[in-house]
């Protein structure tokens, strides 16, 4: 029986700036390593500077959170991080603002992590048009249903950003094919069940969750929620994935520093983790 080819993605095709970075990395053979901030924690002016530090110690796309009160998906970690972002004063508008002010100097993609409420604050689409004016490349919403992502999606493409959807490991197969056809960018395979959080341990089952994704589309794969360690790190790359995000562990470094430090402490940590994705 002749073997069906799996379509590949070619720079001849209209990409976006996350899928360009994917297929850029995946040239060079390097893993996507992606940290997540919350903006605000502790102040939107040290973010501004630790978004730019980032940048410099090797992440290759940044998602950023905008602090929300009912945090669902967040275990206490980003939890707390919200709490500190909102009462510094933070909102939707002031990160959006931020991002302006990068503009020029932040030139790797940024994914914006929000729930939907803040979003229908502000109008659907009139949120997407200024954070596209802003440079924001994708966009992450967990509480979105999957039912609605088809609409969402497509209005948000219009303004050139991704709608990133997640997988569970206790997504069922006909789920996790629906939910790859309206992903864009990249899926982000959530490596455990539950909130997110540090782990000691990553769970082996996210290695055949990796290969089934890789089986049923075209995606890029990128791994989150627990991913604390170079170890882990090392271990998303062996599973085949293409990119790994870390989350709270980053948060918590935060929450740890003096201000005057925080910044050289996130950019000698994500250093750390960019060795390890490269290994």
């Amino acid at each position: 029986m002749k073997e069906k080819k799996k379509k590949q993605i070619t720079k001849n095709e209209t990409l976006s700036k996350i899928n360009e970075k994917f297929l850029e990395l995946k040239k060079s053979n390097k893993l996507a390593l992606m940290p997540f901030i919350m903006a605000g924690d502790p102040n939107i002016e040290i973010t501004s500077e630790i978004l730019l530090k980032l940048q410099e110690k090797g992440a290759d796309l940044i998602e950023l959170g905008i602090p929300y009160s009912d945090p669902l998906a967040d275990g206490p970690i980003i939890q707390f991080s919200a709490s500190r972002a909102l009462n510094s004063g933070t909102t939707s508008k002031k990160v959006i603002q931020l991002l302006e002010s990068l503009k020029g100097k932040l030139n790797i993609p940024i994914i914006l992590f929000t729930y939907f409420n803040p979003i229908l604050s502000f109008g659907f689409e009139d949120f997407c048009e200024i954070a596209s004016k802003a440079g924001v490349s994708g966009l992450i919403i967990p509480d979105l249903p999957l039912e609605e992502a088809k609409k969402f999606s497509e209005i948000i493409s219009n303004f050139s950003i991704d709608l990133i959807l997640l997988v569970a490991p206790t997504t069922p197969s006909d789920r996790m094919k629906t939910i790859t056809k309206n992903t864009r960018g990249f899926t982000y395979l959530v490596s455990v069940t539950g909130v997110t959080g540090e782990r000691n341990e990553m769970e082996n089952r996210v290695e055949s969750l990796i290969t089934k994704l890789k089986d049923i589309s075209i995606n890029p794969v990128a791994v989150g929620f627990g991913i604390s360690t170079p170890e882990h790190v090392k271990k998303v790359r062996n599973w085949g994935a293409d990119g790994v995000i870390i989350g709270s562990a980053f948060i918590k470094r935060i929450s740890n520093s003096d201000e005057k430090e925080v910044v050289n402490q996130i950019g000698n940590f994500c250093e750390e983790m960019r060795i390890a994705a490269d290994q």
